[in-house]
C-alpha cells in the first residue's frame, strides 16, 4: 500500500489527461508485435510501422496489436493519437495501479484487467497490469512487460484452429480475458499446495517463521481478491449491457465467462478463510506446546515437594542430644539410606499415580 501511495504522488499536482507512467521500473525496450487475419489470410509481424498499421486497421481484416512494455509513454502516446484514444484512457493505460474496470467511449471500448503469475521461489503472486482497446475489426492490448498468458491464443489463430479466425476483435478479446482466467486457475493450483503445505506445518512444527508465511499468504489473497472482484464487474458489464462492437453471437461467451469468474472468486475467499484460520491454529498449537511443557514440569514440581518434605525433615539443625524429642532415625546407622529410600518410594508411587491418570 506504501509503494501504491508513493507512485500514485508522482501525479500530483498534473491536470486530468496528464500521461505519466505509474508502476514498476522498466528498462527494457517496448515491442510491438501484430497479429493480423480473417478466413483466409494471416499476417504475424513485429517490424511494420504504425503507419502501416493504419492501413490494416482500415481493411476488413481483424487486427491484433500487441504493446509490451508501458515506461516510455511516447510509444502509448503515438498509438493513442494514431487511434483517437482519449487523454484520460491514456493516462489509465500508463498507470499500472489501476482497477479493473470497463470504460465505454464513441468510437473504442476500454478495459483493465489483472494478469496473475506464481513466483515458484518466493511462493508469492505478481500481478501485471494489462489494457484492451476495443475498436472496429482492431484490438489493441497494452502489458507492463514481456511475456503472459496468450500463447495459446496466438497459436490458435496460426494455425486457424477453433472459430477464432472466423470471428472479430470482440471473440478474439473474450479469448484473451478467457486466458487470463484460466490463468487464475492455475495460480491458486499453486496457492493452494502451498497452502496444504504450510497446515501441515502448523499441525506438525509451528514456528515463529510460519506465523511470517502465514500472513505473507493473507497478503497474496488481499491482492487476489482485490484483483477478482472488479473483474467480475468487467465480465458482467460485458454480458449484460449494450457494448459496441461486442456482438450477440459472442455475448453468450462472456456469458461462461462470468462463470468461471464466479468461480475464481469462490476459491479465492475459501482460501482467505481457511488462512483466517491458520493464524487461529497457529496461536492454539503453540499454547498447547506451551501447555505440553508447563504438565512437565508441573508434574516434576509435584514429584520433588515431598522430596524436599523429606529432606527438609532430617535437615533440620538442632542437637538431638539436648532435644526433648527423640529422632532415632538421626543416630540409626541406616538413616541415610533409609531416607534415600523413603525419597525414590514416594517419587516412583507418584509417577505411578500420574501414569495410571494418564497425565504424560
Amino acid at each position: 500500500m506504501l509503494e501504491f501511495l508513493k507512485q500514485r504522488s508522482q501525479k500530483a499536482s498534473l491536470p486530468p489527461g496528464s500521461a505519466v507512467y505509474v508502476g514498476k521500473e522498466r528498462a527494457h525496450v517496448v515491442e510491438v508485435r501484430i497479429l493480423d487475419y480473417d478466413r483466409d489470410t494471416y499476417l504475424d509481424s513485429s517490424e511494420l510501422n504504425l503507419d502501416e498499421v493504419k492501413r490494416l486497421h482500415d481493411s476488413s481484416t481483424t487486427t491484433w496489436l500487441n504493446i509490451d512494455g508501458l515506461h516510455e509513454v511516447s510509444v502509448v502516446e503515438d498509438i493513442g493519437k494514431m487511434f483517437g484514444l482519449h487523454p484520460l484512457t491514456i493516462e489509465d493505460i500508463v498507470n499500472a495501479t489501476q482497477r479493473p474496470k470497463v470504460d465505454i467511449f464513441d468510437d473504442y471500448v476500454y478495459l483493465v484487467v489483472k494478469m496473475p503469475f506464481y513466483d515458484e521461489e518466493e511462493k508469492t503472486v505478481e500481478m501485471e497490469q494489462v489494457s484492451f482497446v476495443l475498436m472496429e475489426h482492431i484490438l489493441i492490448t497494452f502489458q507492463e512487460k514481456k511475456g503472459d498468458v496468450f500463447d495459446g491464443v496466438r497459436k490458435r489463430v496460426s494455425t486457424n484452429k477453433g472459430r477464432i479466425r472466423k470471428m472479430g476483435g470482440d471473440y478474439l478479446t473474450y479469448a484473451l480475458l478467457d486466458a487470463i482466467i484460466d490463468g487464475y486457475f492455475g495460480v491458486l493450483e499453486r496457492v493452494g499446495e502451498y497452502v496444504e503445505t504450510l497446515e501441515l506445518e502448523l499441525v506438525v512444527d509451528p514456528r515463529p517463521a510460519t506465523l511470517h508465511k502465514i500472513h505473507e499468504l493473507k497478503r497474496e489473497m488481499i491482492l487476489l481478491r482485490k484483483s477478482v472482484w472488479p473483474l467480475r464487474e468487467v465480465v458482467s458489464s460485458l454480458q449484460r449491457d449494450e457494448i459496441p462492437f461486442v456482438t450477440d453471437s459472442v455475448a453468450p461467451f462472456f456469458k461462461d465467462l462470468y462463470d468461471h469468474v464466479i468461480q475464481v472468486l469462490d476459491i479465492v475467499e475459501t482460501f482467505r478463510d481457511i488462512v483466517s484460520g491458520m493464524l487461529d491454529i497457529y496461536l492454539s498449537s503453540i499454547s498447547n506446546k506451551m501447555n505440553e511443557v508447563m504438565k512437565v514440569l508441573t508434574i516434576f514440581a509435584a514429584i520433588f515437594i515431598p522430596l524436599t518434605l523429606v529432606a527438609g525433615i532430617y535437615g533440620m539443625n538442632f542437637n538431638p542430644e539436648k532435644s526433648p524429642y527423640n529422632m532415632p532415625e538421626l543416630n540409626w546407622v541406616y538413616g541415610y539410606p533409609f531416607a534415600l529410600g523413603l525419597m525414590v518410594v514416594v517419587a516412583g508411587a507418584m509417577l505411578y499415580y500420574f501414569k495410571k491418570k494418564k497425565w504424560f
